[in-house]
């Protein structure tokens, strides 16, 4: 696959409409079965995998991938991170914001 970021947001809406599409088809199912399973209207699925979904809640496409089972894979798209040193103060609690001194 090419660079990701030379693409567009709406490029790359569509790339992953029509790679939901590719899935959701691997797994036998119907637009139909997918609107059933999610709540999420037929129209609305539709126009993700044809590309013409304006913008799509990110709470949509969650749901959206739970029907196909790639839930798991928001875990690659933001890893948790291990602790930073920086952010850990004395007596070992976490800091919750980072300030920067005035000069």
């Amino acid at each position: 696959m090419a660079n990701l970021y030379e693409y567009s947001t709406p490029e790359l809406v569509r790339l992953l409409g029509k790679r939901f599409k590719e899935y959701r088809m691997r797994l036998n199912l119907t637009q139909k079965d997918v609107a059933e399973q999610s709540g999420i209207g037929l129209t609305t699925i539709s126009k993700f995998e044809s590309g013409t979904a304006g913008n799509l809640s990110l709470s949509t496409v969650i749901t959206l991938l739970k029907v196909i089972g790639r839930v798991n894979s928001l875990d690659d798209l933001m890893p948790e991170l291990p602790e930073s040193p920086y952010l850990i103060r004395k007596k070992e609690t976490k800091a919750q914001r980072i300030r920067h001194s005035k000069k």
